[in-house]
C-alpha cells in the first residue's frame, strides 16, 4: 500500500461544525494507528446532499478500491441502514461516537451501523482540542451542538440530539491554542449558535461567550460567528457588534422565508418584521456589517404573494449572501405531509431568488470600489475581507492578514492593488 492509500482520508458534507469534527476525525483515526481509512461525514440537511454523499461513497471506492469506507454524520445518523446496505461501505457510525478517541481505534470486519437517532439525544461526547483545521487559513471552532426546536421541515434534531454547550473556558482553551498556532481568525459554530449557554450554569448568553474571547484574547486579530438565529441574539451580543472592531461585522442569518404565515407553519420563532428589525438595528449597530442568509424556495402552500415576500426580504432587510435551498421534503418530518407546490415551480422560484442574491452581490461588490479593506489570504489565490466579501489575493501567502485598495470587481469576487511590503 503506498503512502497516498495509507492516509486517513476524510470527506466533508454540509456545515462548519461538519467541517471542525472532520478535523477531528482525522487527528482521532490518525492518532488510532489507522491506515487506507476515508471518512465522509454526511449532511442531511436536504435530501439532495444525503444524495451527493452517497454518490461521493461510490465515487471514492472505484477511485481507492482497497480502502475502507467510514460513513457518519447527521445522514448515516438518521438512515444508517440505508447506507450500512451499501457494499462499498465498511462501517456506520452514529454522531455520538464520531468525536471519541475509542472510535478510531479499530474496526470489526462486518458491517456494523449507528445507534437509533434517540441514542444521540441521551449522549454527547466532546471533541477533543484541535491544532488546526487541514486546508483552511481560518479556525472553526464548535461550541455548541444539537438543537432544542422543532421546526417542521428539519431533521437536525433527530441526528444531533437536544443543544449541548461547550464550557467557555473549554471554548477559551482551544480558542488559545488556535492563536498559539498562527490562525488570523476563529469561526464559532454550533448548530444553533444563539442557543449556546442555555444548558451550563448560569445560562450564559452568546454576548459573555464572545466578549470573554476578545478580552482574554487580545492577540486575536478577527473572530467571526457563523449562522445564528436573530430572534435569540442577546443584547450582549449586540453590544459586542458596535463596541468590538474585531468582531467580525459579518453575520448569515436563518430567516428560512420572509412570509409570516409560512414562517408559522415552518414553526420558525421569528416574524417577518422581526428580520428585517433585527438587521436595521444591527446595520444602525455597526454600519459596515454584511449579511449572508438562508432561504427556502417553495415551502408547501406558498403561493406566489407568499414567495414575493421573500424575494423582497433581499432589499428590505440588505442581504448580500445568500443560501438558496429548493423545498427538499425530509421523511418524518411535518413538512413533508403539507400540500406540495409543483417542482418546476420551486425551480423557478429558487432560480429567482438566486438572481436577486447575485444582483444584491453585485450591488454590494460595485459599493466597496475605491475602499481600503483588511484580507484574510487564503489558498488558492484568494481571500475574504472582515464583511465575508471574497477578494483576489494572488501571489499572496495564505493565512496573513493584509491591507488592499480595491480596484474593481471580478465575477463575484474583489480585485485589489496590495501595497508592497
Amino acid at each position: 500500500m503506498n503512502a497516498a492509500r495509507e492516509e486517513v482520508e476524510v470527506v466533508s458534507f454540509g456545515c462548519r461544525l461538519n467541517l471542525a469534527e472532520s478535523q477531528t476525525i482525522r487527528e482521532l483515526a490518525a492518532q488510532g494507528g489507522e491506515k487506507g481509512l476515508v471518512v465522509v461525514n454526511t449532511c442531511a440537511v436536504t435530501s439532495e446532499s444525503t444524495r451527493q454523499a452517497r454518490q461521493a461513497i461510490r465515487r471514492l471506492k472505484r477511485q481507492r478500491p482497497d480502502a475502507r469506507i467510514v460513513v457518519t454524520g447527521c445522514a448515516a445518523q438518521i438512515e444508517p441502514e440505508k447506507f450500512a446496505a451499501m457494499p462499498e461501505v465498511a462501517h456506520v457510525m452514529g454522531n455520538a461516537e464520531k468525536t471519541r478517541a475509542l472510535s478510531w481505534s479499530g474496526f470489526a470486519q462486518k458491517v456494523n451501523v449507528a445507534p437509533a437517532a434517540e441514542a444521540a439525544r441521551r449522549d454527547n461526547a466532546a471533541a477533543p482540542a484541535l491544532s488546526a483545521i487541514e486546508g483552511h487559513t481560518r479556525a472553526f471552532l464548535a461550541v455548541q451542538n444539537g438543537c432544542d426546536h422543532a421546526c417542521t421541515f428539519c431533521v437536525i434534531p433527530a441526528g444531533r440530539g437536544p443543544s449541548r454547550s461547550t464550557s467557555a473556558q473549554t471554548v477559551l482553551a482551544q480558542a488559545r491554542k488556535f492563536v498559539e498556532s498562527g490562525h488570523k481568525e476563529i469561526v464559532l459554530t454550533g448548530v444553533d449558535l444563539t442557543s449556546w449557554g442555555g444548558d451550563l450554569p448560569g445560562a450564559p448568553k452568546l454576548g459573555a461567550l464572545v466578549r470573554l474571547i476578545l478580552r482574554e484574547l487580545p492577540e486575536l486579530p478577527r473572530l467571526r460567528l457563523s449562522s445564528i438565529d436573530c430572534i435569540e441574539a442577546d443584547p450582549d451580543l449586540l453590544a459586542a457588534f458596535a463596541e468590538e472592531e474585531r468582531l467580525a461585522p459579518y453575520l448569515h442569518l436563518s430567516l428560512q422565508s420572509g412570509d409570516d404565515l409560512i414562517l408559522k407553519r415552518m414553526k420558525r420563532r421569528h416574524s417577518r418584521a422581526d428580520s428585517v428589525a433585527f438587521c436595521a438595528e444591527l446595520r444602525r449597530l455597526r454600519p459596515d456589517i454584511a449579511f449572508g442568509a438562508d432561504l427556502i424556495a417553495g415551502f408547501p402552500t406558498e403561493d406566489e404573494a407568499m414567495a414575493g415576500r421573500s424575494l423582497a426580504l433581499i432589499e428590505d432587510c440588505g442581504l448580500t449572501f445568500l443560501h438558496v435551498f429548493p423545498f427538499s421534503p425530509r421523511p418524518g418530518t411535518p413538512a413533508a405531509r403539507m400540500p406540495r407546490v409543483a417542482p418546476e415551480i420551486v425551480r423557478a422560484r429558487a432560480a429567482q431568488l438566486r438572481e436577486a442574491g447575485e444582483a444584491a452581490l453585485t450591488r454590494h461588490l460595485q459599493a466597496q470600489l475605491g475602499r481600503e479593506i483588511r484580507i484574510l489570504t487564503e489558498r488558492g489565490g484568494m481571500g475574504r475581507a472582515d464583511d465575508f466579501t471574497l477578494v483576489r489575493t494572488p501571489d499572496q501567502t495564505p493565512g496573513r492578514l493584509i491591507r488592499g485598495m480595491v480596484k474593481g470587481v471580478s465575477a463575484d469576487a474583489l480585485e485589489v492593488t496590495i501595497p508592497s511590503s
